[in-house]
């Protein structure tokens, strides 16, 4: 019927698993990679630890506050890395049609495969198997028949497990799903979707794509077809990413620089962390406020040669930091790199600052 078969891959707490294989008096016990200290951040966690509700991107003091046992472990991207190819040269033994996420993720389209397998499930078994011959680590899959089932799919029987979701099943399948399991719908989006009645994808269906759009803006063009098992990007071997990026919302507004400036020297650790996993480079750093009133700005600078220096672009957010002036207090911090592509240099000025401001 000209369906695609879809499969995303999906390595079971990547960073954490690699250091549980390679320091066996780590095994069985809960354990974060990233800093333990006053400003570290969790890059990842083992699923003992998730247990007690750890979770990547939250700071290392509350983990430990979660799980007083947690054993902080610093990372090693040179491992992860060497373990992300050879998973990566099994997925290119079924096709070439891999699109990488980051070091421990990629969707393959294996609707014509090199072996020519008929099933994409079987596909799927045979990675997930060679993937723990060749590594001693497990990983997930989902399989289906676009990339939003798929990556839903893979989710649902972690760790270690696959789940298959055929066309004749979406529809039913996708009603009966919290709206908090829909990839892309993240906490603040579902509390809006809550406020509106929407707590399943059943109650998704119900608005019309316009009043989607309406309430959400793009996105919401996007929820009308998810619900809806639609989806028609396809993998892209040569797929660029856009941006990196991390946020967070203050328990109370503040206007105090220095508050503002201790957040993004706190945040670095995660944004660095993401940056490492997507091994990306950026050209623009950006920092995003949004005040009381919930309008938000932007304010970027950007530089000759892509970089992944913390430090560089830790200082370039506090420089723009400096030349915001703050006349409403802010409930939300962000910084980010972006222009990830390899244009050459030459093409973007040396020094750029801009200002947007946007009602969100």
């Amino acid at each position: 019927m000209g369906l695609r078969k879809i499969i995303h891959i999906d390595m079971d707490a990547f960073f954490a698993s690699v250091e549980q294989r390679d320091f066996p008096e780590l095994r069985g016990k809960p354990i974060a990679v990233g800093g333990g200290g006053e400003r570290g951040v969790v890059a990842a966690a083992s699923y003992e630890a998730r247990q007690y509700g750890v979770r990547s991107a939250m700071p290392g003091r509350r983990a430990k506050e979660l799980c007083p046992d947690l054993i902080f472990v610093k990372h090693r991207f040179d491992a992860y890395r060497e373990v992300s190819g050879q998973i990566r040269e099994i997925f290119h033994h079924y096709t070439d049609l891999v699109e990488p996420l980051s070091l421990d993720e990629a969707y393959l389209d294996v609707t014509e495969n090199k072996p020519g397998i008929q099933y994409a499930t079987q596909i799927a078994k045979e990675i997930r198997t060679k993937v723990f011959e060749q590594t001693h680590l497990t990983c997930s899959a989902g399989v289906s028949y676009n990339k939003f089932l798929a990556k839903t799919a893979s989710d649902i029987n972690k760790p270690n497990g696959m789940k298959v979701i055929l066309p004749e099943d979406a529809p039913a399948f996708l009603e009966t799903m919290k709206i908090e399991k829909f990839h892309g719908i993240g906490k603040a989006t579902a509390a809006k979707m809550h406020k509106l009645g929407i707590f399943t994808g059943m109650d998704l269906k119900k608005p019309s794509e316009h009043e989607l759009h309406q309430r959400f803006g793009k996105a919401g063009i996007h929820y009308y077809h998810i619900v809806r098992g639609i989806d028609n990007r396809s993998v892209s071997p040569d797929r660029i990413r856009k941006s990196i990026s991390v946020e967070n919302t203050f328990s109370k507004d503040t206007n105090d620089k220095t508050v503002l400036a201790a957040e993004i020297r706190s945040q670095g650790q995660s944004l660095d962390a993401r940056i490492k996993k997507a091994e990306a480079k950026g050209k623009t750093i950006t920092l995003k406020l949004k005040f009381s009133d919930f309008k938000a700005i932007t304010r970027s600078v950007s530089v000759s040669r892509p970089t992944s220096d913390i430090e560089e672009i830790q200082s370039l957010a506090l420089q723009l930091l400096d030349k915001v002036e703050l006349t409403k207090t802010v409930r939300l911090l962000g910084i980010g790199i972006s222009n990830l592509d390899e244009r050459p240099a030459e093409e973007l000025p040396q020094l750029d600052l801009g200002l947007s401001e946007v009602n969100v």
